[in-house]
């Protein structure tokens, strides 16, 4: 839209199906977003309007809420959905309190799909051969890219809290500053656009998949959560004492029941699974645990006021608006029930059958289709959406023969 249209308060209206896109281009049936296929409002958030200070022409990105021509809320809206889960604490005199932190990896260009990644040559004229864990080290010759991304951070009003070279080849990890769970969703959405337009411009390539490379550690995008009184801003987890509370408990519960019902949500992908079956620090189960990083709900060492609880199930690959409205969904759905969580578990475990989670999205998405719970909390239009548009992903992937396949079965018998 031209600048002079957005200032004048022209209205732009979007296709309903278009919510339901899926990565490859193509649509689920019309009965999913209405037959008629027609019109929803793009709404500015007047709060998110950011000038883009990569691009040399003089543009602007504004998020949007989907809203009905009606006035409400379209409930195939992913931030729409994070806005009602939030709308429902604060019915309760609550406020959620989140931060994410996300993984991602920095490659060479990579003009042909077939090839894997490689991470760019460095200033030795090498490439990073993955021994670089928490390296200060800048002979990768990445260092004109990030200043380049801490200064577009700070241009779009993005505070960051730490930024360090991960456990994988070329891959890095920065943690957002806690908030407003709405506000980190636009935050962790606006920095994934940034990497991959300031990663072009060095003729380098961003990727946030979960698991871009075999035989190294995938991307996360852990959600960090807590809850507070509206009114006095106290943390609901610890009690006067510093001990936790029934609410903190209840909260972990509703973790635990739910997630095996919402993986598909917080791992959207066919590539999402290959980070699971990793062994460490993704863990694919409903465990709890004080700083243990194998289990999917992780207590991180704090002060009371600080006490949260840490989601690791979701990956980097997933939409920031859902993967918060679910795991705080979940959370909410504790607290209203009084949901007790199992036993806590430290050092080497075997996750019991009622806590582990779907290990194939074909699982995940059967799972979900099952799931009253996810019907009764996000709706039945957006999760049967939701599911269709998964399923036409998940049939292109299995019209593809990859080169493992080739490579191993062709000279069976």
């Amino acid at each position: 839209m031209t600048a002079e249209g957005f200032l004048e308060g022209r209205r732009l209206q979007l296709a309903r199906g278009v919510l339901l896109q899926c990565i490859m281009g193509g649509y689920p049936p019309s009965r999913f977003y209405g037959s008629d296929d027609g019109d929803l409002a793009l709404v500015a958030d007047p709060k998110q309007v950011h000038r883009l200070p990569w691009s040399q022409q003089p543009r602007a990105l504004a998020i949007c809420d989907a809203d009905e021509l009606t006035g409400e809320s379209s409930r195939l809206s992913t931030r729409g959905q994070l806005k009602a889960v939030v709308a429902r604490y604060a019915a309760l005199g609550l406020a959620p309190v989140v931060a994410t932190e996300l993984e991602f990896f920095v490659f060479a260009p990579n003009p042909d799909p077939t090839q894997p990644f490689q991470p760019p040559m460095g200033l030795d004229g090498r490439r990073e051969d993955g021994h670089s864990a928490f390296s200060v080290s800048s002979n990768n010759g990445l260092r004109p890219f990030f200043s380049e991304v801490y200064a577009c951070m700070a241009a779009l009003g993005l505070p960051r809290d730490t930024f360090m070279h991960e456990m994988g080849v070329s891959q890095f990890e920065i943690n957002l500053l806690h908030g407003d769970p709405l506000l980190l969703a636009d935050q962790t959405f606006l920095f994934k656009h940034l990497l991959k337009e300031v990663a072009l411009k060095h003729g380098l390539t961003v990727v946030c998949m979960a698991k871009p490379l075999a035989h190294t550690p995938g991307s996360s995008m852990h959600i960090h959560q807590s809850v507070v009184e509206a009114d006095s801003g106290r943390n609901v987890f610890s009690d006067e004492a510093g001990e936790p509370t029934a609410a903190f408990r209840h909260f972990i519960g509703g973790q635990q029941a739910c997630l095996a019902d919402f993986t598909a949500l917080f791992a959207p992908n066919v590539n999402s699974y290959q980070r699971l079956c990793h062994p460490f620090a993704s863990p694919n189960n409903a465990c709890w645990s004080h700083d243990n990083r194998s289990a999917g709900l992780r207590i991180p060492a704090s002060s009371p006021v600080a006490r949260r609880v840490e989601n690791r199930l979701p990956g980097a690959d997933a939409n920031p608006y859902l993967a918060i409205a679910a795991s705080l969904a979940a959370g909410l759905y504790g607290i209203e029930h009084r949901l007790e969580p199992s036993a806590a578990i430290q050092g080497e475990f075997e996750v019991p059958d009622n806590l582990s989670l779907p290990c194939t999205l074909h699982a995940a998405l059967e799972r979900l289709k099952r799931s009253h719970l996810a019907k009764e909390l996000f709706g039945t239009e957006f999760i049967e959406g939701y599911i269709a548009s998964k399923t036409l992903e998940l049939t292109s992937f299995f019209d593809e023969i990859t080169p493992w396949e080739r490579r191993v079965l062709a000279a069976q018998a």
